[in-house]
């Protein structure tokens, strides 16, 4: 039997590397790594953290993966689609491949509480979990892709379960980090549909205006995917503590990521380094610690790595190798006192209690 905890992780770019980073996430990560020897177009070529085999050897048994395509004006900093259209149509392409990672039998979709109870029951059988499909939950993130909103239903038949309206920037229909203001008219409409189709609004990358219009409107389940906490890193881009007390009252969990930026002050992309700034995973259980302690529990962390988010080890933690080694935040946690009821709240009970009620 697996000795390290049964893993959920709460959000996962599976897509986004397989579509446009070309990433045959089948293949083991020393060859994956291999393949890009090199190259060049991207910072994080040839520093991948994340196969299908590394989830299996660190026990992640359960993601929530993302289809993700931004909405750009002509002229935009930001990358991304000119078009609507065309970004709906890349998120497509990302479905298909989430269809055909299924029918290789590397992955299963998660639509319901059924799927998510006999999917953990056959990864906590106590069997050999290494050809075991990994489940995923289908979150997006970023709205913009929505042509307009009768695309919601058209996704939810697909299988889509969570929305993050904001990304970067300014969004289709809500502001993301780095940009300010409220939901605007298509925003509110969006919230009213996924409320309607009983979805999960995450409230991730949304601004400081945006969430607490969001969380005022928003009637269903809430999460945050991949959040930390501004008294680490004062950035719009992590919660306050204010926020994070708002997203407790919701019964709210919050997955606690790896990108280095997020979790040490004043990095520089291109310049800092991991090592440089100390970043480890000790500064993963103070994120977790911190959240614990505004809860007064454990009942409200879990992992939400992000992890090849368009960054890998050269944006990560140092102690870092890949995705398997998130396992070490839980000795640290353990040496902080954290028991192992603690540990299993935070490793999946946490994200499964959850999402058997939103489900």
């Amino acid at each position: 039997m697996n000795e390290q905890p049964f893993l959920i992780d709460g959000h996962l770019d599976l897509s986004m590397n397989a579509m446009e980073w070309n990433r045959d996430l089948r293949v083991s990560i020393s060859e994956l790594n291999a393949r890009e020897e090199g190259m060049r177009d991207k910072p994080d070529r040839g520093l991948a953290t994340v196969t299908f085999g590394e989830l299996r050897r660190g026990n992640i048994g359960l993601v929530v993966a993302t289809q993700i395509a931004r909405y750009v004006k002509p002229g935009s900093t930001l990358p991304g689609w000119l078009s609507p259209e065309q970004a709906w149509a890349q998120t497509q392409g990302q479905l298909a491949w989430y269809q055909a990672m299924e029918a290789d039998g590397q992955l299963r979709m998660i639509r319901n509480r059924v799927d998510l109870d006999q999917h953990v029951a056959q990864w906590t059988d106590g069997t050999d979990n290494s050809d075991k499909p990994i489940g995923f939950i289908l979150s997006l993130e970023g709205a913009d892709s929505m042509v307009n909103i009768s695309y919601v239903e058209k996704a939810y038949n697909d299988g889509l379960r969570a929305i993050g309206p904001a990304h970067y920037g300014p969004g289709r229909y809500a502001n993301g980090t780095d940009a300010r203001g409220k939901l605007n008219a298509d925003g509110v409409a969006l919230l009213a549909e996924m409320d309607r189709l009983q979805m999960i609004l995450d409230a991730t990358h949304l601004n400081d205006d945006a969430f607490w219009d969001a969380l005022g409107r928003y009637k269903g389940p809430v999460w945050a995917s991949h959040n930390n906490c501004r008294t680490f890193v004062d950035h719009n881009r992590q919660f306050s503590d204010d926020m994070i007390r708002a997203l407790l009252e919701r019964d709210a969990v919050i997955g606690v990521a790896l990108d280095a930026w997020m979790m040490v002050p004043n990095w520089v992309r291109g310049t800092s380094t991991p090592l440089g700034t100390q970043c480890n995973m000790e500064i993963m259980a103070n994120n977790i610690d911190h959240i614990c302690q505004l809860a007064g529990n454990t009942a409200h962390v879990a992992v939400g790595s992000d992890l090849d988010g368009a960054f890998g080890r050269e944006q990560c933690p140092y102690d870092l190798e890949t995705i398997a080694d998130i396992q070490k935040v839980f000795p640290i946690l353990r040496s902080r006192g954290y028991s192992e009821n603690d540990i299993a709240q935070i490793a999946h009970g946490n994200w499964l209690r959850f999402m058997r009620k939103a489900l």
